[in-house]
């Protein structure tokens, strides 16, 4: 299967080195949205959606305020993966199925720009997402009434040390959700493979690559900031642990961080 790796949805938050880990910190830092757009027999899939085209729009953003600050994400409409799809030569239509790692708003924000698509989502997120009210999730995001797949963690089967993995109704065996708690109730990875190993899109159970590394290690910033976002830090740092042992076996995994600008450039440069 062939895998194509969009930003959608590029952020210049402050703090540089801080969150990124170069240059000053008085500079704006680089963050990606990375997602996966996967050739099958059953359409195009797309892994995570980035921001939508009506996020684009300040008449029509569902961005909070604050966010938008504190982020300041670019919200350029060409960078959707609505717009990407179709400088790929596809048409929105043939996007038959969307898998999430999670419902946070910078990953369902394009869930509306592929209405007719099946969207993949472990049951605990989607309920977590539906009876919140605080600003991670934005309801208007799927006010459409996506067609919902979800899945339960009770069932599955052990994959490389993970538990209740699965493959997706609907869509080939060689994509996986992979549970990986923490950073939000019910958030997931996807495993792609791509027939030379497989591809781990962990969404944002790491934010950056040396976190995969051994020793560990993180910008202060973004480390702070998935301290304090997580649900479940505990459950966080032992999935990272998990993480790790997969990274050290290059040849058989590659995992993907949602936001880190290296892993991206170093996938979409070879694209």
């Amino acid at each position: 299967m062939r895998v194509h790796h969009l930003d959608c949805g590029p952020m210049r938050p402050l703090g540089g080195r801080l969150i990124d880990g170069a240059g000053s910190v008085l500079r704006r830092a680089r963050m990606v949205c990375h997602c996966l757009l996967v050739e099958t027999e059953s359409g195009l899939v797309l892994v995570d959606s980035g921001f939508g085209s009506a996020d684009s729009d300040p008449a029509r953003t569902s961005l909070p305020k604050q966010f938008r600050m504190l982020m300041n994400p670019l919200l350029d409409p060409g960078s959707t993966a609505l717009a990407q799809v179709s400088r790929l030569g596809y048409d929105p239509s043939d996007v038959r199925h969307v898998v999430l790692t999670h419902l946070d708003l910078d990953h369902a924000g394009g869930l509306r720009d592929f209405p007719q698509a099946k969207v993949h989502v472990h049951g605990p997120e989607l309920r977590a997402a539906t009876e919140a009210s605080d600003m991670r999730y934005r309801a208007s995001q799927w006010a459409h009434g996506p067609d919902w797949a979800c899945y339960e963690p009770a069932s599955g089967q052990d994959w490389f040390g993970f538990e209740a993995v699965r493959d997706l109704d609907g869509l080939p065996e060689e994509i996986l959700l992979v549970p990986l708690g923490g950073h939000t109730t019910g958030h997931v990875g996807v495993a792609v493979s791509t027939g030379s190993g497989w591809l781990l899109h962990a969404g944002d159970a790491v934010f950056a690559d040396g976190e995969l590394a051994t020793p560990p290690h993180c910008p202060p910033a973004l480390r702070a900031f998935q301290r304090v976002t997580a649900v479940d830090n505990r459950a966080r740092l032992r999935n990272q642990d998990r993480l790790r042992a997969l990274a050290a076996r290059p040849e058989e995994i590659d995992i993907v961080a949602a936001h880190d600008p290296a892993g991206f450039d170093r996938h979409a440069g070879s694209d």
